[in-house]
């Protein structure tokens, strides 16, 4: 993991009005809120590295509930058009959502469909395989 943060932070722009990294108050809220646990290595993430701008992809955030990336408004509306609901989303890429299951396995659910295809063993993974390469 920390060779992976490390290389993301490396890899991030600098933008004049950068994003904050939550509290873990806040990710516990937004658990709350979602109605599902958040995994492990998803929380490290949320909270150590999701202040990061990076290339095409936008992973979703929780401390600033105005934001587009915002994960409670993200999840409410990937369920709602038929994500399965044990599901987290991670990051909106257009018409499909690569989201995480409660041992970290990563997925990508396209819309329309039922079943989502596991892509990464975990979120490190899916940032070094698939947001660094973006």
């Amino acid at each position: 993991m920390n060779e992976i943060a490390e290389q993301l932070r490396e890899q991030a722009l600098d933008t004049a009005f950068g994003l904050e990294l939550p509290e873990l108050e806040d990710v516990v809220e937004v658990q709350e809120e979602i109605l599902i646990h958040i995994p492990p290595i998803f929380r490290d993430y949320l909270l150590y590295c999701s202040d990061v701008i990076y290339g095409t992809l936008e992973p979703v955030t929780v401390n600033d509930a105005n934001s587009h990336t915002y994960l409670p408004e993200v999840a409410a509306e990937a369920w709602a058009q038929g994500m399965p609901r044990d599901l987290i989303p991670m990051c909106r890429d257009g018409h499909q959502v690569y989201c995480i299951d409660q041992e970290d396995k990563v997925y990508l659910w396209q819309e329309g469909n039922e079943e989502a295809e596991e892509v990464c063993e975990d979120m490190w993974h899916w940032v070094r395989d698939y947001w660094l390469v973006s």
